[in-house]
């Protein structure tokens, strides 16, 4: 990533991963993130803190991975993009947001341990034979629009 719009976050997982379906049968994962910064105040010597929460979007296997693998609470490292996503809500007020457009995510081990298992390679583009195709889940139609929702159609590449 050379296009000077990287961003690595160490944080907290604020709710579970939620794991959806494209209309095409694409996988995507979101999850919130907190990450805390703390610091020395030079002139009370107290230490401070502020919180930023961020929105964290994971596409494909990493999307099923993630849904299987992280839970609220746990401490996570995301690298990634941050990308602006627009929309019109039902009553036509514009709203947008900014989210990480995640790369990796790994679990920090900071504070903890944690067991890995590699998966087995599913296709082409990931270097391996193909895999028999799975039958995926139908979709749940996301609220295209709503403030909460989803409304992907397609991953955003």
């Amino acid at each position: 990533m050379s296009n000077g719009n990287t961003v690595v976050l160490v944080g907290n997982v604020t709710r579970d991963p939620e794991l959806r379906f494209t209309p095409t049968g694409q996988a995507t994962t979101t999850f919130g993130l907190a990450v805390n910064r703390r610091w020395q105040n030079r002139q009370t010597q107290e230490w401070e803190e502020a919180t930023s929460f961020f929105d964290v979007v994971c596409w494909r296997e990493m999307a099923e991975n993630t849904a299987e693998s992280v839970t609220r609470g746990a401490r996570v490292m995301v690298t990634g993009r941050l990308e602006q996503r627009s929309w019109e809500t039902p009553d036509g007020d514009k709203r947008s947001k900014v989210e990480v457009v995640a790369d990796e995510i790994g679990p920090s081990l900071r504070w903890a341990t944690a067991q890995v298992t590699k998966n087995e390679r599913r296709g082409p583009g990931d270097g391996g034979r193909p895999a028999a195709a799975a039958p995926r889940p139908a979709a749940a139609p996301a609220a295209a629009g709503s403030a909460g929702g989803y409304g992907y159609d397609e991953e955003p590449f």
